[in-house]
């Protein structure tokens, strides 16, 4: 115990002279690995306490405890100083001035977004209303309304996303829209005729996903019913809508189409705006670009929705927005367009 007892102010004077050494946290976790880690004379001292006589252990208990509580003042003074020059020295030289004006990296509208603002100020000028509706819709208004028959393969659980279809009432039965038709529908039966709008929208397809197929995306439907309205109206109002879209004249032609809503059933076309119809890789070398269906709206669709088909006619016509997003700005995988790729989305 005499030797202990004598050797106590020798270390706790190495520890002093030590800590004056100390320049940084480093030097901190030296001194502490010396001096009070389990690897230090105190830790030892204490190890060897049951060894010592029981008349001379409580002498010695509070001789180890006295020591170890100076070494540990000693280092959590230095830490303390340590840690605050450090933070000082942080804040000298990386702080941040809120006043100064930093460089904005604004951001932009999905290159979709921009195609469909672009088509709705076309048509708005042309006095079409924007319309939209609901993503869920019953089986009437996005088939039976439309002339679509029920063993028309567009119902099949491939196309198609059923959320209910129990029983034979097709207002009972709910799906996700497979085209914004749905809209048309529900105006004409609301305001009758004459309508003239566009529909806009998400649309789901229980398709596989690859480069040129996405189950959602985005689609146009046109609708335009008054007195004597005829083919030369739907030419006309197409190619007005492709030639300000793509800043150049665009011409586009009609193929036969068949598709229930309309009769006749037309497929439409357009002038590759990239070739001007000398044929490139883009249309596979044709010099047309297919585009649209489109046709005159079905009698049985207007009389769905209580107009006179004999009083009134009109065209009808829907579009794939996301790919005309694609053709506008050479896009060569749908799938892009719902990434969040950041280099790709700010190039637009």
């Amino acid at each position: 115990m005499e030797d202990f007892l004598s050797r106590v102010p020798q270390i706790l004077k190495r520890a002093q002279a030590s800590a004056e050494k100390i320049k940084n946290l480093a030097d901190l976790e030296r001194f502490f690995d010396e001096f009070l880690s389990k690897k230090s004379a105190v830790s030892e001292f204490s190890k060897n306490l049951k060894n010592v006589p029981a008349d001379q252990k409580k002498e010695m208990g509070a001789a180890v405890g006295k020591l170890r509580d100076a070494l540990l003042q000693i280092f959590e003074s230095l830490r303390d100083q340590l840690e605050a020059a450090e933070l000082t020295k942080k804040l000298e030289t990386e702080w941040i001035d809120v006043t100064k004006n930093f460089p904005i990296r604004n951001g932009a509208l999905h290159p979709v977004s921009q195609v469909q603002e672009q088509v709705e100020e076309i048509f708005s000028s042309m006095g079409f209303e924007i319309a939209d509706g609901p993503h869920i819709e019953t089986e009437w208004h996005n088939f039976d309304a439309l002339n679509i028959p029920a063993s028309h393969p567009a119902r099949d659980m491939q196309d198609t996303f059923w959320l209910q279809r129990d029983g034979e009432n097709p207002n009972k039965n709910f799906v996700l829209r497979t085209q914004t038709s749905d809209v048309q529908i529900r105006k004409m039966l609301k305001h009758g005729a004459p309508a003239r709008l566009i529909a806009p929208g998400r649309v789901f397809r229980n398709e596989d996903v690859d480069a040129s197929h996405d189950a959602v995306f985005y689609q146009v439907e046109g609708l335009l019913v008054d007195k004597n309205i005829s083919l030369a109206h739907l030419k006309g109002t197409i190619e007005t809508m492709l030639s300000r879209l793509f800043e150049k004249e665009t011409v586009i032609r009609f193929r036969p189409g068949y598709f229930p809503f309309v009769e006749p059933g037309l497929e439409v076309d357009f002038r590759c705006t990239l070739c001007s119809g000398k044929g490139c890789k883009t249309c596979k070398n044709t010099g047309w670009i297919e585009f649209m269906g489109a046709g005159m709206v079905h009698r049985n669709v207007l009389q769905n929705c209580n107009i006179d088909p004999e009083v009134f006619s009109g065209f009808a016509f829907g579009f794939g927005l996301t790919r005309l997003a694609m053709m506008k700005y050479s896009i060569g995988d749908i799938r892009l367009l719902s990434s969040q790729k950041i280099d790709f989305l700010s190039q637009f």
